[in-house]
């Protein structure tokens, strides 16, 4: 089936419950249903570039959206953690991140940092022929991968040629950003990993602040080596504020 129901959709689009009884779903595609957002939620709810269905549908008809460097015309085509979005006519670019909130922040990037992207590995197999493969969160098979890559390591992906620039080993020391779970959008410092064989295991990760927090492997993406982050960060690099401190913030504004 082809649909969604508003009050279905994933929370973070924060799509109004009253505007009709649909929302967009997303396509088949590289990220998760609930883990992405589509071309058309991101032009018209966040960018405002459009106000209907129709001018969405004619703006990425006239292939002007670019995903990880290739044009995209399905308006339900689901970008997500960690895509770069080029629109060339506006002279932007934009790459997905979480806040600490657990929406995607639209982070604007410069010229050159939109060429690369960050993978992380899921698996690392042998394909026919004994020919080692990556598999990457975001469903990339990037064969012949150095030797060293190992599972929840960090590549560094070229986004025209398809090709692994850098790694980054998941190890202790390594800063990370948090994309699943209740710490989600949280930037941190890897101190250590628990092992719990048959079961989630657990890491713990310390903030440019001083907070700590753990969460489940899985939700942990290493964004660099030591504490130098290879992207960069939206606002509030990733240091979740306690409730005061947020209101806070915002009376201030």
């Amino acid at each position: 089936i082809r649909h969604l129901k508003r009050m279905y959709a994933p929370k973070h689009w924060m799509l109004d419950k009253l505007r009709g009884r649909w929302a967009p779903k997303p396509a088949a595609g590289p990220h998760k249903l609930r883990e992405c957002m589509p071309l058309i939620v991101m032009l018209r709810e966040r960018l405002k570039y459009a106000l209907t269905y129709r001018e969405v549908k004619m703006i990425v008809m006239q292939r002007l959206i670019k995903v990880d460097g290739k044009v995209r015309s399905d308006m339900f085509f689901p970008a997500g953690f960690m895509d770069v979005v080029q629109i060339e006519k506006t002279k932007e670019n934009f790459r997905l991140l979480y806040n600490t909130k657990g929406r995607f922040a639209l982070h604007k990037i410069v010229k050159e940092e939109a060429s690369y992207k960050l993978c992380r590995v899921k698996k690392v197999m042998r394909g026919p022929k004994g020919i080692p493969y990556a598999v990457t969160h975001d469903g990339r098979t990037l064969r012949y991968p150095d030797p060293d890559v190992k599972t929840n390591d960090t590549v560094r992906l070229d986004t025209e040629s398809g090709k692994i620039l850098d790694y980054v080993k998941f190890e202790a020391g390594n800063v990370v950003m948090i994309s699943g779970g209740n710490n989600i959008g949280r930037v941190g410092i890897i101190t250590h990993r628990e092992k719990h064989p048959g079961s989630f295991e657990i890491v713990h990760i310390k903030d440019s602040v001083g907070h700590t927090f753990n969460t489940r492997l899985e939700n942990v993406f290493v964004i660099g080596k030591g504490n130098k982050p290879w992207i960069s960060l939206p606002k509030g690099n990733g240091i979740k504020l306690s409730v005061i401190e947020d209101r806070n913030n915002r009376l201030v504004k």
